[in-house]
């Protein structure tokens, strides 16, 4: 039997449809089932490749120059092309432009600025959350884990107080999924022009009179290209980066807030060494919850040269989806534990190499810092504070999204130490 006619029946013997509400609720059987009997899959109707294997996850991550970021990294026609860099920024780019904008962009977003967040974002932490705490119940995203990170991203880059609602209102509606709808919805394209006008005239605001926010920073950064000349970012170029802000800064830091609450309140065992010990074991349950259920599920590339995976040569034309979920769930690595919720598990050096959720190579997560430590400080102050959590799981919405995994809401009630 030829390549092809095994390729053309893998979505029949493996159904794997990325926009399926269903998979929503639960992609870990179906990765399982890719990992077992389709690591190369191929759906023919839908026109992707997927790899599911930790090792083939890896190898691609690595292969910058044949697997391309060029076109973005999300599925959705409309938001699959040579423009999407227009939202993406440089997680849209290859080299050498790549490279530009990341320097760029890394002198103003430095492990010190990031560092110096840790006050602000404890004092945003114990605003929201002590709010929470007085209620007793309360929408785990809608008070806290949806307010924490687009405060941090909004002060890095001088967003004023009033404006955040607006701005989390287009985040949510940039990312959500339409039941059956195979592309970007109508709600989304508004949200994302209105998301572009409200940065471009923030970016000319800080022209005309600069700041010490990030913005400002990035406007003044200058790095020598490869023939010497010092370069700037553009207008478009800054406005972009901020556009991927609020979702890789955002959306994914929200969603790893109430995905480790969640997992706790299913595995109490787990929660209570949390609660036992805050200050030494938090960090432990953010990386569980980055292995176990990151927010990060999948990442799409474009191939440029063919590559064999499998015994499977993928033409150049074709797109490949990395699914970072499943490859964090491989018992070839991760043992035969794999799909169980261990808070210390990543104490084991080997476990914290392994972890995919921040990408490996050339597209390391420039914000992975500030991530874990935004989660760490937000769980921190919430495992110091309750003696127990219960959320009403009937009454829970999950985000529905090809590529970020958590809740939209989480109503939870919890008691007090």
């Amino acid at each position: 039997m030829s390549d092809t006619a095994i390729t053309h029946g893998m979505e029949h013997l493996v159904p794997f449809d990325p926009y399926a509400y269903d998979l929503h609720e639960d992609p870990y059987p179906t990765y399982r089932r890719l990992r077992e009997e389709a690591p190369v899959y191929h759906n023919a109707a839908m026109n992707f490749w997927a790899l599911s294997r930790h090792e083939d996850v890896r190898t691609a991550f690595r292969d910058a120059p044949r697997l391309s970021n060029g076109w973005g990294v999300s599925m959705d026609p409309s938001a699959f092309g040579p423009d999407a860099h227009k939202s993406m920024s440089f997680l849209a780019m290859d080299d050498p432009k790549h490279l530009r904008i990341r320097k760029l962009v890394s002198k103003g977003f430095t492990p010190r600025r990031v560092n110096e967040l840790a006050g602000r974002i404890s004092a945003l932490t114990q605003q929201h959350w002590g709010k929470c705490l007085d209620a007793g119940e309360f929408d785990f995203i809608a008070d806290f884990a949806g307010l924490l990170p687009m405060d941090v991203v909004s002060e890095l880059l001088g967003v004023p107080g009033d404006d955040r609602a607006f701005l989390r209102e287009q985040s949510d509606l940039l990312i959500h999924r339409e039941d059956g709808v195979l592309d970007i919805p109508e709600a989304a394209i508004h949200a994302y022009l209105g998301l572009y006008q409200y940065y471009s005239d923030l970016v000319g605001g800080r022209r005309r009179q600069p700041g010490e926010d990030l913005v400002s920073a990035l406007l003044g950064a200058e790095v020598a290209g490869d023939d010497g000349e010092l370069t700037r970012l553009r207008d478009d170029e800054i406005i972009g980066f901020m556009m991927l802000m609020v979702v890789a800064g955002n959306e994914t830091t929200t969603k790893l807030l109430s995905n480790s609450v969640y997992w706790g309140w299913r595995f109490p065992d787990q929660l209570a060494k949390v609660l036992a010990a805050p200050d030494e074991v938090v960090p432990d349950w953010t990386e569980e919850t980055l292995r176990y259920d990151t927010s990060t599920q999948i990442l799409v590339r474009r191939v440029l040269d063919d590559v064999e995976y499998g015994g499977f040569t993928i033409g150049a034309g074709e797109r490949v989806l990395l699914l970072v979920g499943s490859a964090n769930r491989d018992e070839a690595v991760f043992g035969p534990t794999a799909d169980q919720y261990v808070v210390g598990r990543h104490a084991e050096s080997s476990v914290g190499q392994a972890l995919m959720s921040f990408g490996l190579g050339t597209h390391f997560c420039l914000g992975a810092h500030l991530a874990r430590l935004e989660t760490n400080v937000g769980l921190t102050e919430v495992a110091r504070s309750i003696r127990a959590i219960d959320i009403d799981i009937d009454r829970a919405e999950r985000v529905h999204s090809v590529n970020v995994r958590g809740f939209a809401s989480l109503p939870v009630k919890v008691t007090v130490r």
